[in-house]
Formats: C-alpha cells, sequence, structure tokens
C-alpha cells in the first residue's frame, strides 16, 4: 500500500465497512488501517512531543495517557493486552466483538464448582444489596417533597431543605446517644428498677452550704401562666427534669454485678455526639470539596458552562425558570464586571490605590464599633437579665418574662440589624461582587456565631467567684447554685425563642405582605413585591440554631429532641412560605447554591461549640450541688479517677499515651500524612487536566479525519 500523501490511496469507506461502521481504505475494505496515515493524527503527535520532553515536565506526564489514547486507536500493537480491555471500549463492530467474545471463552478454562458457586453468591449478594439500596431511597424523610421543591425552583433552593434534613437526622441521632446512654439509665435508677448510688460529697474539700440545691419549683396552687411562663424558660417545674443538668444525680446504677458509670458515660458520650457530628459533616462535605478541587477551571471554561451547561433541566415552573434565566445573565453580568474590575484595578493610580486603601480602613473600622457596640449590649442584657430574673413575685408576668427573655431578643435584633448595616458598608469598598457576597456572608457568620460566645462569656462573669463566700464553692454559688442548669435554661430560652421569631415572621410579615401584594393595587405597594428568598440567611439561621444545640446539650441532655422537633416543623413552614408567600431569590449567590458553603459554615459553628465546652469541662469548677461531677473538681477529673482503678500495666500505657514523648512522634507521622494526601490531591488534579487535554485531542483527531474523508472524496 502506497503512502497517504496520494489522494486516491487515502483511506475512505468501503461498502462492508460502511454497512458495520468501519473505516477501511477504499480498495481493500478488509485491510488495516495505515500506520502513516494514522501517525498524523494530532494527539499521536503530541505523544511523540512529550517523548521527546525532558524527564519530569508537564509533557512527560501525559505520556502514559497518550499512549493509551494511541493503542485503543491502534497505532500500537496491544498483543495480549487487548484481552485486559472490557469489549464495550473496543472501536470495533458489533461481529468482531462476538468473535472475540467466543475466543476468549474458548481460551478461559471453566472453573471449579467452588469458584463457580462463590461467584454467583457474589453476584447475588451484589443483586440484593442493590435492591435494598433501592428501597431505602423510598424510605428518606421528605424525599418527594424534596424532589417536588427542585421540580418548581431548582437545585439551589433544593440544597436547602435537603441540609435541613440532614441536621434533623442528625440532631436525632445526638438524642437518641444522650437518651440511651445518660437519661435512661438514670431515670430507670430514679424509679428503683435498678440499683443505684448517688454522688457522694467529700466534706474536707466543699463547705456544707454550697452542697444546697432547691429549686424554684411551683408548690400549691399557681396560676395558668405559671406553667407557661417555665414552659417558655425552662424555670419552674422543668428545672427539675430530666430536661436539665441538675436532674442526673446518679454516681452509678448497679445490674446484678455490673457498675454503670454515669458520669463517665455523660462525659463520654458528650466527645462522642461532637465526634460524630464532626466525622458526619467531613463525610458530606468531602464530595463537595472533591468537586471544588476537580472543577478549578479557567474563565473561558467559566463562560462555556454557564451558556452551554448552566440550565437547570429540573425546573418546570415558569415563574422559575425566568428566574434561573435571570440569575443565569447575572452571573454572566458579574463575571463580566469582575473582569472590568480587574482591568480598573490594574490600571490604578498611586493616588486612586492610597484614597480606596483609606476608605476600606475607615469603613472597617465602623465595622469594628458596630460589632463591638453589639457585643456590649449583649453583654449589659446578659447581667441585668441575670441580676434580675430571680426576683419572680415583685414584677408582673409580662415584666418577668421580657426580663428573662432579654439576652435572646437583644441577640435577635442584632442579628437582623448589623447585617443591614455591613450591606450597606460594603457599597463603598469598591469589591468584586463574587468577594463582596462572601465578604459579607461571613460577617454575618462572624456575628451570628460571636454573639453566642458573648452570652457564654457574660455568664461565665457572673458564675465567676467575686466574694470570699463563694471562693470556697469555686463558684458563684449564691446566685448560681447550679450554675450548668443555668446555662442550659440560657440555651433552652434561645432555641425556643429563635423557632418562635421563624413562626412569627412567617404569620404575621410574610402571609400579610401576599395579601397586600396579591388584592392591593397600590403602587409603592407592588413595587415591593414577595419577599425574596434568601437561601444564604435561611442557611445561617438554621446554622445557628444547631450551634446552641451542640453547646447546651452538655447542660441540657435532652435539647437535640427539641431540636429535632423545631427543624421538622420548619421545614413545613419554610416548605408554605415558600410557596404560597415567597419567592425564589433574582440574584442567588454562587455560594447559596454549594452544599460544601453550607457544610463549612455548619464546621465553624463546631468549632466555636467546641471551645465553651472545653472551658467549661476542663477548666471551671463543677456545681457541688447538683449533676453527676458534683464530688469531683471539674467534669474532666472523672477521666484520670477512672484511670487509677484500671491496673498498673494499662495505666502506664493511657499515661505513655497521653505523654509528650508519644504527642510528638504522633503530630510528626499525622503532618507526613497530611503531606501526602495534599501531594495526592494534586497528583489527581494533574491527571483531571491531562484527562481534559486528551478530550481536546480526541476532538481535534475527529476533525482531521473529518478533513482527510472529505479531501479523500473530492479526488475520488
Amino acid at each position: 500500500m502506497s503512502e497517504p500523501g496520494a489522494g486516491a490511496e487515502l483511506p475512505g469507506w468501503g461498502a462492508d465497512s460502511r454497512r458495520r461502521g468501519e473505516f477501511f481504505p477504499p480498495e481493500d475494505p478488509r485491510a488495516a488501517v495505515p500506520a502513516g496515515f494514522l501517525q498524523e493524527l494530532p494527539s499521536y503527535r503530541s505523544v511523540l512531543r512529550r517523548r521527546a520532553a525532558p524527564e519530569g515536565s508537564d509533557e512527560r506526564r501525559g505520556i502514559a495517557l497518550g499512549t493509551a489514547a494511541a493503542e485503543r486507536r491502534g497505532l500500537q500493537p496491544k498483543g495480549e493486552e487487548r484481552e485486559a480491555v472490557p469489549l464495550w471500549e473496543l472501536p470495533v463492530s458489533i461481529a468482531d466483538k462476538r468473535r472475540i467474545r467466543d475466543s476468549q471463552q474458548a481460551d478461559v478454562k471453566y472453573p471449579s464448582g467452588w469458584n463457580q458457586w462463590k461467584r454467583a453468591s457474589s453476584k447475588s449478594w451484589k443483586k440484593s444489596l442493590k435492591g435494598i439500596k433501592g428501597l431505602s431511597s423510598y424510605l428518606k424523610l421528605w424525599r418527594h417533597d424534596i424532589h417536588s421543591i427542585e421540580g418548581k425552583f431548582g437545585t439551589g433552593i433544593k440544597a436547602y431543605f435537603s441540609f435541613l434534613r440532614f441536621l434533623v437526622q442528625l440532631n436525632f441521632l445526638l438524642f437518641i446517644l444522650m437518651f440511651s446512654f445518660v437519661t435512661l439509665p438514670t431515670v430507670i435508677s430514679n424509679y428503683g428498677i435498678f440499683n443505684s448510688s448517688s454522688a457522694d460529697i467529700f466534706p474536707d474539700n466543699t463547705e456544707p452550704y454550697c452542697t444546697v440545691y432547691t429549686p424554684t419549683g411551683n408548690k400549691g396552687l399557681v396560676y395558668f401562666y405559671t406553667y407557661l411562663k417555665d414552659l417558655l424558660t425552662g424555670t419552674g417545674f422543668l428545672e427539675v427534669t430530666v430536661l436539665f443538668y441538675g436532674y442526673y444525680t446518679i454516681d452509678a446504677a448497679w445490674l446484678s454485678v455490673l457498675r454503670y458509670n454515669v458520669p463517665l458515660a455523660y462525659l463520654l458520650v458528650t466527645f462522642a455526639y461532637l465526634g460524630l457530628s464532626l466525622l458526619w459533616i467531613i463525610k458530606r462535605s468531602v464530595e463537595g470539596f472533591k468537586q471544588n478541587l476537580v472543577h478549578a477551571e479557567d474563565q473561558f471554561q467559566s463562560y462555556c458552562n454557564k451558556v452551554f451547561a448552566g440550565w437547570d433541566f429540573c425546573i418546570t415552573d415558569l415563574n422559575a425558570a425566568r428566574l434561573k434565566h435571570q440569575s443565569l445573565l447575572y452571573e454572566l453580568q458579574a463575571d463580566l464586571e469582575e473582569e472590568r474590575l480587574k482591568q480598573k484595578i490594574a490600571d490604578r493610580t498611586m493616588k486612586e490605590k492610597l484614597r480606596i486603601y483609606t476608605l476600606r480602613i475607615f469603613l472597617n473600622i465602623i465595622v469594628i464599633a458596630v460589632l463591638l457596640g453589639c457585643f456590649y449590649s449583649i453583654y449589659r442584657a446578659t447581667v441585668f437579665s441575670q441580676e434580675n430574673s430571680s426576683d419572680v413575685n415583685s414584677v408582673s408576668f409580662q415584666a418577668n418574662l421580657l426580663v428573662q427573655y432579654l439576652p435572646s431578643i437583644v441577640i435577635t435584633l442584632v442579628n437582623f440589624i448589623a447585617p443591614q448595616i455591613f450591606s450597606f458598608l460594603i457599597r463603598f469598598e469598591d469589591y468584586s461582587p463574587a468577594y463582596e457576597i462572601r465578604l459579607t456572608l461571613m460577617r454575618c457568620v462572624f456575628v451570628r456565631l460571636a454573639n453566642i460566645g458573648v452570652l457564654l462569656f457574660s455568664l461565665w462573669s457572673q458564675i465567676h467567684c467575686t466574694t470570699d463566700r463563694c471562693k470556697a464553692c469555686g463558684y458563684n454559688y449564691e446566685l448560681y447554685p447550679c450554675w450548668e442548669s443555668a446555662v442550659g435554661q440560657e440555651m433552652y430560652k434561645l432555641l425556643i425563642f429563635d423557632f418562635i421569631i421563624i413562626i412569627a415572621v412567617t404569620l404575621f410579615l410574610d402571609f400579610p405582605r401576599k395579601l397586600l401584594v396579591t388584592y392591593c393595587s397600590w403602587k409603592p405597594v407592588q413595587w415591593c413585591g414577595l419577599q425574596e428568598f434568601g437561601i444564604s440567611d435561611n442557611v445561617l439561621e438554621i446554622i445557628y440554631g444547631q450551634t446552641i444545640c451542640w453547646i447546651g446539650t452538655f447542660f441540657s441532655p435532652l435539647l437535640p429532641a427539641i431540636a429535632t422537633i423545631k427543624y421538622f416543623v420548619v421545614f413545613y413552614i419554610k416548605k408554605i412560605s415558600l410557596i404560597h408567600t415567597r419567592k425564589p431569590a433574582s440574584r442567588p449567590t454562587r455560594a447559596s447554591s454549594s452544599n460544601f458553603f453550607f457544610l463549612v459554615v455548619l464546621l465553624i459553628g463546631l468549632i466555636l461549640a467546641l471551645v465553651p465546652l472545653g472551658v467549661s469541662i476542663a477548666h471551671i469548677p463543677s456545681s457541688k450541688a447538683c449533676g453527676p461531677f458534683r464530688s469531683f473538681d471539674t467534669s474532666w477529673a472523672i477521666v484520670p479517677h477512672t484511670v487509677l482503678g484500671f491496673p498498673t500495666g494499662l495505666q502506664k500505657v493511657i499515661y505513655g499515651i497521653a505523654s509528650e514523648a508519644f504527642a510528638v512522634p504522633f503530630f510528626i507521622v499525622v503532618c507526613l500524612i497530611m503531606f501526602y494526601l495534599i501531594a495526592l490531591a494534586g497528583a489527581h488534579k494533574r491527571v483531571v487536566e491531562q484527562l481534559r487535554e486528551q478530550l481536546v485531542m480526541e476532538s481535534r483527531d475527529k476533525l482531521f479525519l473529518i478533513e482527510k474523508i472529505a479531501e479523500a472524496q473530492k479526488d475520488q
């Protein structure tokens, strides 16, 4: 066969090959593709160019991929390696695939009966698991509702409701942990089903008056609104129930000869629910992290993805489709605006740079002043509430309820006012639209989560001793006989008040606004329109509540049950509000449509919860009048006390693990593993880039072959 330079001898389509879809030279339909012609393919030349590149270069790394692609096209003989390639990947006709399959089956020896049984068992087991997995998908909570929301409003709002379902499942699991290992053994022991022993007080270390705790329960005939106040504040009859820390005074429960250590179980379950939350969040965020790592794209690819693959085909509602169209238009405008700002930043003079940096410094000083004012307001409200809420009889029911809820009210006002100020100030800082959104969101996250920290700091400043009498107890016994229950009541009030605000906004703001927009033709009302369903605001709202739950579970073990009920009801409230009273945001942020962003903010909330819990467990003296740790100086003291009861050899092993001699090598090994995983992630990213380049080369090969076919047909 002559070289492919002559037009008559170029590859074409034979009569038999057209029928089977194969590609052969026109003069011999059964002949092989000429190597000289295929070596002109762009992908093959790219492989040769990479082989000539220096060792270790970026082009050299793609040799394996290029060689595999060349072998699949027939550029290089594969020999026996062809058998390892699946039949569906071979570029041959169905008839040839059947012949190859028959030849492979003829060469393979039939396995023994045992191997056949194992293979059949493995297939049936996999089929059963697949069926169980398919059945479990139908048992998912709110499966139909979330699919309906996705169909009407797209995947961005669907991600919010899926995130809400995740929090319901997480809190229910936390409730199962606390109830099974802490609440249930204590309740059973108090009813006499198990033998139990109460926590002993060491009189040598504690003054007698520190061990006296008289909860303010309701006695005698009381008004009905007293029960309502107790239900909203956690005081009265609720203070002496399983809801709060002070109820758990059992030191050990005995089942025959087995001793169940309730204080140790209380502490270990606390570590367990925090660790479980951390692992579950990381597991769910890994997929989003991989997608962010793989989809690191340049600006041109971003434009192409928005234009050709940006539409959400799950949308069926006309209004939602119009909003999706507007959001895509907004994203393209935002990208163009970012490019314009990049060019503007590059063209700035020194005078303009000094002006904008000075303005940003001044505006950030204002932001810091706003934050300090918010924090001071929360501190003063908390101190005033704690000092005046104990006097119940001297004030009316409404005034006492207002005083007890004063910190929650101030925190809610701060969470509403501060983001409005930040959104107004950032307009003058001259940032890009994407960075402007991210900075505003992070400031709002900081405000919401830091407010909880300021509240706890205010409580601890009150718990701290200021007189010689309370120093004997280690904490402010006069104001807080059981300070753990007091902290639990504050977390309980925050959670309940947040739930009340969500319901009140829907009933008294969203529905009246919907009625006004529908039935009132006044132009200002029509100009305001319906309230948008801001995904970021709603996500920050439920993450704020979840952070409260994580902190308060140690002081109120059944708080996850309340959070589960709360989020369960919030799902339906938000669904009704979305369908009937609100509309999707016309300019959704990029971060709000990503589950990865939700989980990162949730992880920040979990880390914030670890700080006050760690201080409470390891630093603040435990109450001597209530709780399972009243025999110990701190809650953490139960751990060394338990270790002392172990055999001597086991004690040495535990002390060795806790020593610096073990911690330093362990830290080095963890660092090495981390660096290895970072390098592995970088290697995977390079492989993705090479695969993308390979796809581009394959498209060029197709164009090259089409051109050659067209030239051959013209010459014929």
